[in-house]
């Protein structure tokens, strides 16, 4: 079988989000079926690291789309062009998009519905793009994987009518994110937040990843007398985040706050694995990663109660209202107690076992080709 792959992700040095789950996802098909051609639509230049076996046939298809124009154009006009071009059998696209002008079968990843809960974060044209195609990408799809049951629901509360199949396929973990000993987590603090321990939150710095409060919150922890004397922020300013720097320049204990930028994903395993605990109080997630990295690394975890985390996190986590700074603090002073942190871990062990990319790659293989099996 040939199966097309939507690529454009797939970027050296910077895969986040969908462009790890396009990696992660991909590499094992390629080695699980090597009697297929898998053909991967770049939309620009590509790094070798993406050529995964000798059953990779690598397209550069332009122009590079990072812009709803450009994105309807890479969609509509030059992905058809080249699906026919390599005679493909399927089309599996990862990243919420598809080609409503294609003709075979197509599997499409949704991640999430964010748009739908939270349109003042998105730039006016993008929401406007969201709300006209994601309705017919849903329809046009011939099978829908949501990364979570709760992004699942979400597509069939908003959009019953629409998807003709609709699977669960979840995001697993790298496995370069394992417990440090003692030796390595001096090493790393020493490197990072001058020997100390650290709260750690792990996100591209994004109105809706919640950074703000999660400033706010450290702030009345310190003041309350919290014991963690320094916040690591790894994460990329990729968005509008003059409400953040306004936020960070009026901390009493802004100087105790890291921030690292982007970082490749040795170090951000290192960084996660040494930390006292993981935040992540975001208003609304697909999924969310850093939860699963932070329990594969045996670190205690405090997120939101809402949308896919408590999923993600069972009872391997504390759990608060991200919109209530004082919770979030509240959840940094109970995460010190010894008993509290021992609780988490053991339950992270438990949960962790619940999420694999194998399975994952297992489950769309199998989707794949029973699409590729039914075309005429």
């Amino acid at each position: 079988m040939r199966i097309a792959v939507n690529a454009r992700f797939l970027l050296e040095g910077k895969l986040e989000g969908i462009g790890l789950y396009t990696h992660e996802v991909v590499r094992r098909l390629v080695k699980r079926y090597p009697e297929d051609t898998f053909i991967l639509f770049f939309d620009r230049p590509y790094s070798e690291v993406f050529l995964y076996g000798p059953n990779v046939v690598p397209v550069v298809v332009r122009p590079p789309a990072r812009h709803p124009l450009l994105w309807w154009v890479w969609f509509e006009w030059m992905v058809p062009h080249y699906l026919r071009r390599y005679e493909a059998d399927v089309f599996f696209s990862p990243d919420g998009y598809l080609s409503l002008r294609a003709e075979l079968p197509q599997l499409m990843v949704m991640h999430d519905l964010a748009y739908l809960h939270y349109p003042d974060f998105i730039p006016r044209t993008t929401l406007w793009y969201y709300r006209r195609y994601v309705p017919r990408y849903l329809r046009r799809a011939d099978v829908v994987v949501a990364v979570s049951r709760a992004t699942a629901a979400d597509i069939e509360r908003h959009f019953p009518e629409y998807v003709r199949q609709l699977a669960v396929a979840y995001n697993g973990c790298r496995e370069s994110f394992v417990p440090l000993s003692e030796g390595e987590i001096a090493r790393v603090r020493n490197m990072y937040s001058s020997g100390r321990p650290y709260f750690l939150f792990v996100s591209a710095l994004h109105p809706r990843k919640n950074a703000e409060n999660l400033l706010l919150a450290y702030d009345v922890y310190r003041q309350r007398g919290g014991m963690v004397d320094r916040l690591v922020i790894v994460g990329r300013r990729a968005w509008h985040t003059r409400r953040l720097e306004e936020i960070y320049r009026n901390m009493q204990y802004r100087e105790e706050v890291i921030f690292t930028g982007y970082l490749a994903e040795r170090e951000l395993a290192a960084v996660t694995g040494a930390a006292f605990a993981s935040l992540y109080p975001s208003y609304f997630e697909g999924f969310g990663v850093p939860i699963l990295e932070a329990m594969h690394c045996e670190v205690p975890v405090i997120t939101s109660d809402v949308s896919s985390m408590p999923e993600v996190a069972g009872e391997a986590a504390l759990y608060v209202d991200p919109h209530a700074v004082d919770e979030i603090a509240r959840a940094m002073h109970e995460v010190e107690d010894p008993a509290t942190r021992a609780r988490l871990i053991e339950e992270g062990r438990k949960q962790r076992r619940k999420f694999s990319w194998d399975t994952t790659a297992s489950k769309i293989g199998e989707l794949l080709h029973r699409l590729g099996q039914s075309t005429p």
